[in-house]
């Protein structure tokens, strides 16, 4: 079974992503912030980390720079060209960008392609 980490700080979003993938057979980690999601990849490496890039804490950009050897793809209200500028879409383990709101059927799909199932 593939593992995908949720690491968002909307508890709306975290429910209902882990809600979608799970029906689509997948094991789902969350994590609210940063900070969890770093602890988490001490204990676990999953498959894939949907990761939002607004949240409180540690910015994003220092937890992606810790993150080797496991796809992200990020999931935020941000828009990918405000991304970019920020610099977060540099490293080769950035895989994929969801735009809040997403269409949970391509959420779904896009998931998919990237684990290969």
């Amino acid at each position: 079974m593939k593992t995908i980490l949720v690491v968002d700080d909307d508890p709306d979003v975290v429910e209902s992503v882990k809600m979608i993938l799970q029906e689509q057979g997948y094991g789902v980690i969350t994590a609210a912030r940063g900070e969890e999601c770093l602890k988490i990849l001490q204990e676990t490496t999953p498959d894939l980390i949907l990761l939002d890039i607004m949240m409180p804490g540690i910015p994003v950009k220092n937890v992606v720079e810790q993150i080797e050897d496991i796809k992200i793809a990020y999931i935020s209200t941000v828009w990918i060209s405000e991304a970019r500028q920020q610099g977060l879409c540099e490293k080769d383990n950035i895989v994929d960008f969801f735009q809040k709101p997403f269409d949970t059927n391509d959420l779904v799909k896009r998931v998919n392609l990237i684990l290969n199932k």
